[in-house]
């Protein structure tokens, strides 16, 4: 990426370092396409539908506003509480872990500065350990 070192989470940096909603879709094209091939993601590729295609818009979507870019999520499907929207599922770490390992492996695929993956997988993990509480109960 052509775009300078930046403070992440200020304003819309990250949205910006992780190259807006082109770059976002990509992440996400990648990270579902990890989720059907890798074995460990077999769990919760099966909490999804055999089409991923509004699976893939509504992560892309909530990526943008959460990462400080357009509120696409609410602006198509209206509000989001994160941890009720997954509370049907039964998510526990190991699911939570198979999620971040198949964000990890697409992250890692984009063309980010190194400081920022680091940064997105720490900012990841504080939505993927609500969901896993909020599924305990």
């Amino acid at each position: 990426m052509d775009t300078p070192s930046c403070e992440y989470g200020v304003n819309d940096n990250s949205y910006k370092m992780a190259g807006e909603i082109a770059g976002l879709t990509q992440l996400v094209d990648d990270f579902y396409q990890f989720m059907d091939e890798l074995p460990e993601a077999q769990t919760i590729r099966k909490m999804h539908p055999d089409d991923l295609t509004e699976s893939r818009q509504k992560l892309a979507y909530f990526l943008s506003g959460w990462l400080g870019g357009p509120k696409l999520f609410s602006e198509n499907y209206g509000s989001i509480r994160i941890p009720h929207a997954h509370s049907h599922f039964p998510i526990g770490p190991e699911e939570s872990e198979a999620w971040i390992f198949c964000m990890q492996k697409a992250v890692a695929q984009q063309p980010y500065e190194e400081p920022f993956k680091v940064y997105l997988i720490e900012q990841l993990r504080v939505p993927a350990e609500r969901i896993t509480q909020a599924c305990r109960r």
